[in-house]
């Protein structure tokens, strides 16, 4: 899969290739192998740069809106988009399900995003598509993270490119094997590193979380 992912990456100018190769390093430190990490550090002569960590905003809201009225009233607040949820509220609730202390809790937040969700696609206020698209994304993300197949399938769906690349890995963590999108992924053609940075984004998800257990 590395070497499919490098190859894409084959065709653009150096500048561009330089820039994603810290990134890509950084990925292929995630499989845990010395000598594959060194190998690749050789081939490529740059080294794995770890991505900066920057203020985790979502998680800050999150953590503010428990703090001042816990699950309740963070759910409470969360439906009717009032203070902190008035600005990414996909993203805090996404955050919040993230903080729950048990798998009840997290469920809880899920299924009101859902509805939230939900109901915007049935009519809502001007640019409530927009937010839909967000919930889309953060749900798969949740489902991904959670190996939860039927909620990552319902929510990629609310996405505008539900069988995109990302969305490709994340799916493929759930079933067990992203073997089959190496191909896909040499056959690009895609001169975008948009597209080559969606596959390294997805295949680190599934080198650092590992797939997810058969069932």
């Amino acid at each position: 899969m590395l070497q499919a992912i490098w190859e894409a990456a084959a065709a653009f100018p150096e500048a561009k290739r330089d820039r994603l190769k810290p990134l890509f390093l950084d990925t292929v430190a995630k499989a845990g192998d010395d000598a594959l990490l060194a190998g690749w550090q050789q081939r490529l002569g740059s080294v794995a740069a770890p991505q900066p960590v920057y203020a985790d905003y979502a998680r800050e809201q999150a953590e503010r809106a428990l703090d001042r009225s816990g699950w309740e009233g963070f759910l409470s607040a969360a439906r009717s988009g009032s203070d902190p949820f008035n600005i990414g509220r996909p993203e805090v609730m996404a955050a919040g399900a993230r903080l729950a202390p048990d798998s009840a809790t997290r469920a809880r937040v899920v299924s009101a995003m859902f509805e939230i969700a939900g109901s915007q696609a049935a009519g809502g206020r001007p640019g409530d598509d927009f937010e839909r698209v967000d919930f889309g994304h953060a749900l798969a993300e949740l489902s991904m993270e959670s190996c939860d197949l039927a909620a990552f399938d319902r929510a990629s769906a609310m996405t505008p490119e539900p069988d995109g690349l990302r969305y490709a890995f994340w799916r493929a963590r759930i079933t067990g094997s992203a073997g089959h999108l190496a191909e896909r992924i040499r056959d690009s053609g895609d001169e975008d590193t948009r597209f080559v940075r969606a596959a390294i984004e997805g295949y680190s998800d599934i080198l650092s979380r590992g797939y997810c257990p058969a069932e």
